[in-house]
């Protein structure tokens, strides 16, 4: 398994903005196969960052998920409207690999 790790620094002031940008790739992610964990918005400490975690089964599989959602319309248009909005001002991805129970 692969864990994708986003962390964001995001526009305080559009805040609704960022959150239905989150909602609509939880549904995306999970639509492609990937199992999202969520977005984690600013509750107490600094009102500019958030995060948000998603997982494959594998590296193949998350390239595969990023060859179809650069060419599905659904993904396109959540990206058109993040460009119009611009709640997100940078972001930094990590991957990462659990440590399991045996």
């Amino acid at each position: 398994m692969i864990t994708c790790y986003l962390k964001y620094v995001i526009d305080p002031y559009k805040l609704a903005e960022f959150e239905d940008y989150g909602r609509r790739w939880i549904a995306l992610v999970n639509r492609f196969g990937g199992n999202h964990h969520g977005y984690f918005l600013p509750s107490e400490g600094a009102s500019n960052i958030a995060y948000a975690m998603f997982s494959f089964p594998s590296l193949a599989d998350y390239e595969d998920y990023r060859k179809r959602m650069a060419a599905d319309p659904e993904c396109q248009e959540v990206f058109e409207m993040e460009k119009r909005n611009r709640s997100i001002l940078s972001y930094e991805r990590s991957f990462l690999r659990p440590v399991l129970e045996p």
